[in-house]
């Protein structure tokens, strides 16, 4: 029952769902004695019917069938349906290759690191076990076999305990009017007056943010280890500490407004103490790593936490940036003046392939054809990862642009059901148009919008697991501290090092902001 009721869920919340398929649906009149009305009323009742069975199908697959977008190898003895990279690679001739059925290699595994400490356990025969049974001469070593396993040890907490020993002045104390007490001063905390080390604060916030292990579950570890920690405590100090991230946050802010390009996306976050409905909009630059990067991008992401979806939201972040905002397509990119929005190939995409699990396992149509032109589209980008941004123009300038105007010519020369997948999928590319070939005038642009999706990835992992925030200062940590990690994720750090360094360097007066942007990190 509960399958079917979240299946039910996403019919009803889909923009083309079953109630925008109702408000369409024309006045009834069972009474009519006019030939030409009735049939006009079926005619409409037989198109609502088939675009309802078509939503409960795409339900369906989205709640029991895998999620992918993958296609199945191509056969390139089908023609061009189904040949996808092979086409555009540069013909050659080949010498004919004969196969035979053989069995896959089993993986070997790979070694443990070096670095790892050892500890080297014998397993020795006892003396009276090197005697030879059959003539009881001595035993003699010819050598040894050696194996290894990992060997894990649970968190180990300790105290520790600053001793600042207090000195004075005897000859003061009995001449002087004031005697002054000489000692240490106290180690630099990033919380003031609390017990939290900054490897506590790191474990902690790794632990909500990164592995997605809400509070209540942290505070049930700690009292494995006897440690009565309590997650209102954890709470108080995860929004104390991503207070004092705020300077480094703005220092990346300010990097990323400068980037060519800035992808965004959003989604829903359930703040209870919020009236509106709360969301998060994310922000960012580069690519997951530094080896995937184009040129001198730099690789940033920022969360931005807001309790609107309205057009005020990006533009209040975004200010006076006017490059390439890449985007999922949503309405209210497009009202931001000053930026030049491209769209998502991945979302028009994603359309056909909701179009193609319709036409039944196993079979092929119209959309096989659009999905076969659009994968020619993305096997050229999978042989331009590494290119420079000139490189990336130049190839798309004259591999690409041909690809895209034959696929512009399909969408305007097909005869389908408008209210149907397929009717919608080629309405929506066309409406995306202008926008979704604008990646091909720059070669700092990506054919899609994949680079905020994967960005934004680990909030919604986390948000399954946490499920809300209780108020505002509890919403706006997140983003903070989301933000951090995530960068320092797609700069290739070690996240616990990272976090410990800049966590003792943001206790400090006077920080410097500069050391810790990711890009001049050092160990």
């Amino acid at each position: 029952m509960d399958d079917f009721l979240q299946i039910f869920n996403q019919l009803s919340h889909s923009k083309e769902g079953i109630i925008n398929t109702m408000k369409t649906t024309p006045d009834i009149n069972p009474e009519s004695q006019n030939v030409a009305e009735l049939q006009a009323m079926v005619r409409a009742l037989m198109a609502d019917k088939s675009s309802l069975i078509e939503q409960f199908k795409l339900a369906l697959e989205r709640q029991f069938a895998k999620r992918s977008e993958a296609l199945k190898p191509y056969d390139e003895a089908q023609g061009d349906l189904f040949n996808e990279a092979e086409s555009e690679l540069v013909k050659e001739e080949k010498a004919p290759v004969t196969s035979s059925k053989t069995t896959k290699p089993r993986g070997k595994r790979k070694p443990l690191p070096k670095d790892l400490p050892r500890e080297r356990i014998v397993l020795d025969l006892d003396e009276q076990e090197k005697q030879c049974p059959c003539c009881q001469g001595e035993l003699h070593k010819i050598g040894e076999d050696c194996s290894e396993k990992l060997e894990f040890t649970p968190a180990v907490l300790k105290v520790l305990e600053y001793v600042r020993p207090k000195y004075a002045c005897r000859q003061c104390e009995q001449q002087a009017d004031q005697s002054q007490i000489h000692q240490k001063p106290s180690p630099q905390s990033i919380i003031p007056k609390s017990f939290a080390t900054e490897s506590l604060l790191a474990n902690i916030i790794l632990g909500k943010y990164q592995y997605a292990l809400p509070l209540y579950r942290q505070e049930t570890l700690f009292s494995q280890s006897g440690i009565e920690l309590s997650r209102t405590t954890m709470a108080r100090w995860v929004i104390q500490v991503s207070e004092r991230f705020a300077p480094l946050y703005q220092a990346l802010k300010h990097h990323l407004l400068k980037q060519v390009v800035v992808h965004a996306d959003e989604t829903p976050l359930n703040v209870l103490k919020e009236e509106k409905k709360a969301y998060m909009w994310l922000y960012c630059s580069g690519a997951d790593s530094p080896k995937a990067s184009v040129d001198d991008t730099k690789n940033i992401v920022l969360f931005d936490y807001q309790n609107s979806r309205a057009t005020a939201c990006p533009a209040a972040f975004l200010g006076d940036y006017n490059g390439y905002l890449q985007s999922d397509g949503y309405a209210v990119y497009d009202r931001l003046d000053k930026v030049t929005n491209v769209s998502c190939f991945a979302h028009a995409r994603r359309k056909f392939m909701d179009a193609k699990k319709l036409q039944g396992k196993g079979k092929t149509g119209k959309a096989d054809v659009i999905l076969a032109k659009i994968q020619k589209l993305y096997a050229l980008e999978t042989r331009l990862k590494g290119s420079t941004a000139e490189e990336r123009l130049i190839a798309r300038q004259t591999q690409a642009k041909p690809i895209l105007d034959d696929i512009y010519h399909w969408l305007t020369t097909q005869k389908v059901v408008g209210s149907g997948e397929l009717g919608k999928a080629i309405k929506y590319t066309q409406g995306q148009w202008p926008k979704l070939v604008r990646y091909v005038d720059d070669g700092h642009l990506s054919i899609d919008n994949n680079r905020a999706e994967r960005a934004i990835k680990s909030l919604v992992i986390g948000r399954k697991n946490w499920l809300f925030a209780d108020n505002s200062r509890g919403a706006d940590a997140s983003p903070m501290l989301y933000s951090i990690i995530e960068t320092a994720k797609a700069n290739d750090l070690i996240l616990y090092n990272y976090m410990v360094h800049c966590l003792k360097e943001l206790a400090k007066p006077e920080p410097d902001i500069e050391s810790l942007l990711p890009w001049n990190f050092d160990y």
